[in-house]
C-alpha cells in the first residue's frame, strides 16, 4: 500500500474497532476487504488491525486468520467447527474436526476476551510449521499490545493534564512527566522490536519482539495505574480494562519472561548473537 492507501485503510479499521468487537467486528473486517489486503500486504494489515483493536479494547478472531489461514472460534463462544491452538503447550498446528474433542470458556481476569480452552486427542494428518504460527501470531499480538500500550498511556496523559493538586495540573510534576517519559519510551522500544521482525522474518526475531512487547506493556501499565492513582482501580474509569487485556495478551504465545528465557537459551545452543543492525 502507498501512504494514501494506508491512511484511508487505517481510517476504515479506526472506524471498524471503535464501533465493532467480537462477531460485528468479524462482519465489518470482511466488509472492509481485510483478508484481502492481508494476502497482498500482509505487515500493513496485520500492524494496523492489531494495533487499533488494542487501542479499542476490542476483540476479534482476526489472530486466528493470522495463524490458521481462516477464522477458527470467535468471540464471545458459540458453536463452531474448527479448533484454536493458543497456547505453546503443543509443537503442531493442525486443523481438525472438533469430534472427541472439549471446548470450555475461559473467564480469567479478562473474560470479555472470549478465550476457550479447547483438550482432547486429534489425530494429526496435515501439519503445518508449528513455528511459523507461533511467529505469525506473536508479531500480531505485538502489535495488539503497542495499541494497549498506547491507549493507557493516552488515559494517564490526559488525567494528568486535568487532576489538579497544590494549584497545579500534576502534569506539571517531575515525577509525573518521568513516569509518562518512560511509558513512551517502552513503546517506542516495541514498535522498533516489531520493525525488525517484519524485516528478519524469522521465528527468533518475532520471539524477541514478543517478549520486548510484553516488558513494555507491563512498564506502562505500572506507570499508568501510578498516575492515573485511585480513579485507576476503579471499575468506572476505562483503564482496568486495558490492564486486563495486557496481562493475558503477554501471557498467549509465550510471556515476556518465558521468552527472554528461550531466546537465552537459544544464544548459548547456537553461540550466536541476531544481527544488531537492524534492532
Amino acid at each position: 500500500m502507498d501512504a494514501g492507501e494506508l491512511e484511508l485503510f487505517r481510517s476504515a479499521l479506526r472506524q471498524a474497532t471503535t464501533n465493532h468487537t467480537g462477531k460485528a467486528l468479524e462482519d465489518a473486517l470482511d466488509e472492509l476487504g481485510w483478508r484481502d489486503a492481508l494476502a497482498a500486504d500482509r505487515q500493513a494489515a496485520v500492524s494496523t488491525l492489531f494495533e487499533l483493536q488494542g487501542e479499542a479494547n476490542a476483540t476479534s478472531s482476526a489472530l486466528d486468520v493470522v495463524m490458521a489461514g481462516r477464522p477458527a472460534v470467535l468471540p464471545p463462544l458459540g458453536s463452531y467447527d474448527q479448533p484454536t491452538v493458543r497456547g505453546l503447550g503443543t509443537y503442531a498446528f493442525a486443523n481438525s474436526a472438533l469430534d472427541g474433542v472439549t471446548v470450555r470458556p475461559v473467564d480469567g481476569i479478562d473474560p470479555s476476551l472470549g478465550l476457550v480452552e479447547v483438550t482432547g486427542r486429534l489425530p494429526i494428518t496435515d501439519v503445518s510449521s508449528w513455528s511459523d504460527a507461533v511467529a505469525a501470531g506473536q508479531l500480531a499480538l505485538v502489535h495488539e499490545l503497542i495499541g494497549a500500550s498506547r491507549a493507557m498511556l493516552e488515559l494517564a496523559r490526559t488525567h494528568a493534564l486535568e487532576r489538579v493538586q497544590f494549584d497545579r495540573p500534576i502534569a506539571s510534576f517531575q515525577a509525573v512527566r518521568h513516569r509518562l517519559a518512560e511509558c513512551l519510551v517502552a513503546i517506542e522500544a516495541a514498535g522498533a522490536a516489531a520493525e525488525a521482525a517484519w524485516e528478519m522474518e524469522t521465528p527468533l526475531s518475532a520471539m524477541a519482539a514478543k517478549a520486548v512487547a510484553g516488558r513494555s506493556s507491563r512498564v506502562v501499565a505500572k506507570n499508568c495505574q501510578q498516575v492515573l492513582a485511585g480513579i485507576g482501580f476503579t471499575t468506572e474509569h476505562p483503564f482496568h480494562r486495558y490492564l486486563r487485556r495486557v496481562l493475558v495478551l503477554d501471557g498467549l504465545l509465550g510471556d515476556t519472561r518465558t521468552l527472554t528465557k528461550r531466546l537465552g537459551e537459544e544464544l548459548l545452543r547456537t553461540r550466536r548473537l541476531p544481527p544488531l543492525q537492524t534492532l
